[in-house]
């Protein structure tokens, strides 16, 4: 990643001085105007300011990220062991399912794998979801360069103002994502799967990981929705 990025510093300088130029050009009405003072020094200062953040581009990228971090290790250490809820199979479950025979207990591997096999994708999906915004992070800083060489022109400095805000958004993605977490385990400790022991076993297992489907469901949509969260946030 470093040196993706500093192999595009030399392309982030090229559209530094064409952005640069371009701003120039299309604020300036008339050559008198090119001739003052304060006109100079403004995009003198834009110039100089562009060449500061694409040259230390990396530093800056990771700056941006280490305070994001901060905040999202600030809210974990505030939830401190809150999310310690662990499902745990109801004892009525337990019992029922000891007293079935062999023949009685197929319907209750099939209800078994279903259920695992419907909690182990949406795992899959979780994880992809978080995998992802550390590729996005790493994409993003490395190719920071071109996007902030945007600043030198007043015309396109909206596409790196537009790259900042988008980049805050995804480091931020951390945080929203453990306060989903907090969020799913305050649902989780308060509507625990209960058992009814009146019914069967099959039916109770059935309820039991309909119950934890739908809180993998809930688990993942907050995950899911941390991106479109951040977005809104931060109007990227």
């Amino acid at each position: 990643m470093v040196g993706i990025s500093n192999g595009l510093q030399g392309v982030g300088y090229g559209l530094l001085v064409l952005f640069f130029a371009m701003g120039v050009f299309q604020s300036a009405a008339s050559f008198r105007e090119l001739q003052r003072p304060e006109f100079a020094l403004r995009h003198f200062i834009r110039f100089a300011g562009a060449k500061i953040a694409v040259g230390y581009a990396m530093d800056l990228m990771l700056a941006v990220f280490s305070i994001c971090s901060g905040i999202a290790a600030r809210a974990m250490s505030s939830i401190g062991g809150a999310i310690t809820v662990v499902a745990t199979l109801p004892s009525e479950i337990t019992t029922a399912i000891e007293d079935l025979s062999f023949l009685e207990s197929i319907p209750l591997w099939l209800v078994a794998m279903l259920g695992g096999l419907i909690v182990t994708v949406l795992s899959f999906v979780l994880i992809l979801t978080v995998y992802g915004r550390f590729f996005r992070i790493y994409m993003y800083t490395a190719l920071a360069p071109i996007p902030l060489a945007s600043f030198a022109g007043e015309g396109v400095s909206h596409s790196g103002q537009a790259f900042i805000k988008s980049y805050v958004g995804v480091c931020m993605e951390g945080a929203i994502i453990v306060l989903a977490c907090l969020i799913y385990s305050a649902y989780l400790g308060s509507s625990s799967p209960a058992a009814d022991s009146s019914l069967s076993a099959v039916t109770m297992v059935w309820q039991y990981i309909g119950q934890m489907v739908f809180n993998m469901l809930v688990l993942t949509g907050l995950v899911k929705g941390a991106s479109q969260l951040s977005r809104e946030m931060f109007g990227a």
